[in-house]
C-alpha cells in the first residue's frame, strides 16, 4: 500500500464532532519541529512515561515523521501548543494464515488528557481513524491496548494473546535436539541490519505479527538512545545455521541486585527457523548466575515446555489479549488468508458503523485459497485462477455435507455475527464455536459453528510480540 502521510483527507466528521467542543483537530506537518515535539510531550504524558532525553526526541521525531499524527488542541488551556489528545496511524501488512499478509491501518498514540474527558474526544479520534483506514484502502484496522472496555464500541476485538514466560532455571533441564548451527554474541549496532531481515522472516511465519518499521528495532536493540542506562544494559546474540547464515537473533538484559543472581529478561526473541527459535531458548536457559528467564509478549502456544524435562519449571503469566483488529473490508480481509478446511460458509454480519455490514459468502478450496462474495456483487480471490478456484470449494464444500446435513440442504450453513465476533475469529485465536455457546453469534443452520472452526483455524497460534 503506497502511503503519503498528508495523502489522505483530513476526516471531516471527526473534524465537525470537536469544532462542537470548541477543539481543533489538526493533522500535523512533519517539517514543523516544534509542533512535533509537543505531541511527543503530551503522548508521553498520557502513557505515563517519563518526559524523553534528547536522543529520545530524536528518534520519535523520525519515527512519527514517517506517519500520520494527528493531536487535538484546547487554545484556551495552560499551554494552548501542547495537545490534550493525541493519535498516529500508518499502513502496514498484517500477518494472517497461510503465509501471506492483508493491507492494514496500525493505530497508535491514542490519548486523552485527564482534563478534557467525556467530550467525545477518544470517539471522533477512533471513528476518524476507521475513516482513514477505508480512505488508504486496508482491509482491516488494528491496534494493542491498554484498556480492553473502550475499543470493542468501535468494532474492534481481541484477535492474538501474548503471555509473559517465566522460567525457574534450576528445573529447566534441556532435553530438546540439538541444533545444528551456533549462537554468538554480537554488538546491538552490528545487529541492525540483519535483524530487520530475520525480522521480516519471523513475522511472515506467525499470524498476528505486523511489519516491522525502523524505530521499532532501533527501540529493540538500544539504538534510538544508546548512550542511556537501559540501553547499555543490554546483550544481543544471533543465532546462525550450519551454513553460517543468521536466522535469529535475541536481546536481553540481567536485573538484579548487587552480588545477587538475578532474572535475565528480554523483549526480543525474533527466529525465522524452528531451529533457531529453540536454541535461542536454550542459549537464555542456560546463562549462569540467574534465577530465572523471563520473556515478555511471548505466544500463548509457545512449545518450550515440551523442550524441558520438568515442563513445570515453565509459567505462563500475564496471558492478556494484545492484538485488536477491526475488519474495515470483509471481502478483501477474507479472501487475504488462507482456510483449514474446505467449504462454503455465509456470514451475515452487523456493523453499526457500516463499515463490514452485509450478506457474504466465503467458498474455501481445498487448498486453502478463498474466493468471497460481498453484498454489492464484488467479490475477490486469493487465486489466480478464479473460476477453477470456486468450482474446487463449491465440490469440496458439496462433499463435505453428510447424509444427515443433506437434508437440511436448503438451509445454507452460516453465520450471524457482529464485526466484533468477526474480527475474534479472523486469525483463528478464537473459535467461533466459543462465542456461539456465549450466544454472540448464531448458526444459520445447525454445524455451521463446527464447519467455521475447521475453515477459519489456523496452523499456527497467532500471535503479536511488540507494542505498537
Amino acid at each position: 500500500m503506497s502511503f503519503d502521510p498528508s495523502g489522505v483527507p483530513v476526516d471531516p466528521a471527526a473534524s465537525a464532532a470537536l469544532a462542537r467542543k470548541g477543539l481543533d483537530y489538526r493533522l500535523l506537518d512533519p517539517a514543523d519541529r516544534e509542533a512535533f515535539e509537543a505531541w511527543i510531550e503530551a503522548d508521553h504524558r498520557g502513557f505515563h512515561h517519563a518526559r524523553p532525553r534528547a536522543a529520545g526526541i530524536e528518534h520519535e521525531v523520525r519515527v512519527m515523521s514517517e506517519r500520520r499524527v494527528h493531536g487535538v488542541y484546547d487554545t484556551t488551556a495552560a499551554d494552548p501548543a501542547i495537545p490534550v489528545a493525541t493519535v498516529s496511524s500508518w499502513p502496514t501488512g498484517l500477518s494472517v494464515p497461510g503465509g501471506r499478509s492483508v493491507d492494514g491501518w496500525a493505530v497508535s498514540s491514542v490519548t486523552v488528557s485527564p482534563t478534557h474527558r467525556r467530550r467525545g474526544i477518544a470517539r471522533a479520534l477512533m471513528e476518524g481513524e476507521l475513516a482513514n483506514a477505508r480512505n488508504a484502502g486496508a482491509a482491516v484496522a488494528m491496534l494493542t491496548v491498554t484498556e480492553a472496555t473502550i475499543y470493542g464500541r468501535y468494532g474492534y476485538a481481541p484477535a492474538a494473546s501474548s503471555a509473559t514466560v517465566e522460567v525457574d532455571r534450576g528445573r529447566s533441564h534441556w532435553i530438546g535436539p540439538e541444533a545444528p548451527g551456533r549462537v554468538h554474541f554480537v554488538e546491538p549496532a552490528g545487529l541492525r541490519e540483519v535483524a530487520a531481515a530475520i525480522s521480516r522472516r519471523a513475522v511472515a511465519r506467525t499470524p498476528g505479527e505486523i511489519d516491522r518499521w525502523s524505530g521499532v528495532l532501533d527501540r529493540m536493540l538500544g539504538l534510538a538512545d544508546p548512550e542511556s542506562d537501559a540501553a547499555r544494559a543490554l546483550r544481543a546474540v544471533r543465532y546462525d545455521d550450519e551454513h553460517g547464515q543468521p536466522q535469529g537473533f535475541a536481546v536481553y538484559r540481567i536485573t538484579r541486585e548487587p552480588n545477587h543472581p538475578g532474572w535475565l529478561e528480554f523483549d526480543a526473541l525474533a527466529a525465522a527457523t524452528d531451529d533457531a527459535e529453540r536454541e535461542l531458548w536454550r542459549f537464555l536457559l542456560e546463562v549462569d548466575f540467574v534465577t530465572g528467564v523471563r520473556g515478555y509478549l511471548r505466544s500463548v502456544d509457545e512449545p518450550l515446555p515440551w523442550l524441558l524435562e520438568d515442563r513445570r519449571a515453565v509459567a505462563f503469566r500475564d496471558v492478556v489479549d494484545h492484538l485488536w483488529i477491526r475488519i474495515v473490508d470483509p471481502v478483501a480481509a477474507l479472501a487475504a488468508r488462507r482456510y483449514g478446511a474446505a467449504g462454503e460458509l455465509v456470514l451475515e454480519i452487523d456493523d453499526p458503523l457500516g463499515y463490514a455490514a452485509g450478506r457474504y459468502t466465503l467458498l474455501a478450496a481445498a487448498d486453502g485459497r478463498a474466493h468471497v462474495h460481498g453484498p454489492g456483487g464484488d467479490d475477490e480471490t486469493t487465486d489466480a485462477e478464479a473460476p477453477r478456484g470456486r468450482e474446487r470449494s463449491r465440490r469440496a464444500a458439496s462433499d463435505d455435507v453428510s447424509p444427515r446435513a443433506a437434508s437440511r440442504a436448503t438451509a445454507p450453513r452460516g453465520l450471524r455475527l457482529g464485526a466484533r465476533e468477526l474480527a475474534a475469529i479472523y486469525l483463528g485465536g478464537v473459535r467461533p464455536s466459543a462465542l456461539l455457546r456465549a450466544s454472540r453469534i448464531a448458526e444459520l443452520s445447525p454445524g455451521s459453528a463446527e464447519l467455521a472452526d475447521r475453515m477459519f483455524a489456523s496452523e499456527r497460534t497467532p500471535h503479536l510480540s511488540i507494542w505498537f
